[in-house]
């Protein structure tokens, strides 16, 4: 994503008529919208939007997750829902996965996320965590591996944001419903 590469995002700029002094802004995928106000002129649409924008990528700067945060995350995880067995080597985000939402390697105990998956809610994060480190425990998508995956309390809930999320953004769905 572009906020992780420094790279100045695509800016879309819309004018309402309705809206007569505020100026707000959001982020909609790799794009941010502007809202300003139809009378407006050039000028200060210009500076308005340099401000919203650098306030946008501040706010997101501020919610990285580390990959120390990764690795205390899934330890947690890990001894709330897998009994503590379940221990990688590394925990790690990673920017070349974009057909993943993270996977691991069972022989040497690595897992990686996406870093797609920093901007999405913590309790879709731990789901993907858990995902996969109940790798560790079942290297395959046996039905043991799902019923470790199935102990984390929100992940029906977690599997159908990721699903949304692919069919908005026009990825592929992941096989048999499920990306790692």
């Amino acid at each position: 994503m572009s906020q992780s590469t420094g790279a100045v995002p695509e800016v879309e700029v819309r004018r309402s008529r309705r809206r007569r002094r505020t100026v707000s802004a959001y982020r909609d995928g790799d794009r941010i919208v502007v809202l300003i106000p139809a009378t407006m002129s050039k000028r200060d649409e210009a500076t308005w939007v340099a401000d919203m924008v650098a306030r946008i990528q501040r706010q997101e700067k501020r919610k990285v997750r580390s990959d120390n945060d990764l690795v205390l995350r899934a330890s947690k995880l890990n001894d709330l829902y897998l009994g503590g067995m379940a221990v990688p080597t590394s925990v790690r985000w990673v920017t070349n996965q974009n057909a993943r939402w993270g996977s691991c390697t069972p022989g040497d105990r690595t897992i990686r996320l996406s870093d797609r998956l920093q901007q999405m809610p913590p309790w879709v994060v731990d789901y993907v965590l858990v995902h996969e480190l109940a790798h560790l425990l079942e290297a395959g998508h046996t039905p043991e591996f799902w019923a470790w995956v199935d102990r984390y309390p929100r992940a029906e809930k977690a599997k159908g944001y990721l699903e949304g999320y692919s069919a908005a953004a026009r990825l592929e769905p992941p096989p048999g419903g499920e990306d790692d």
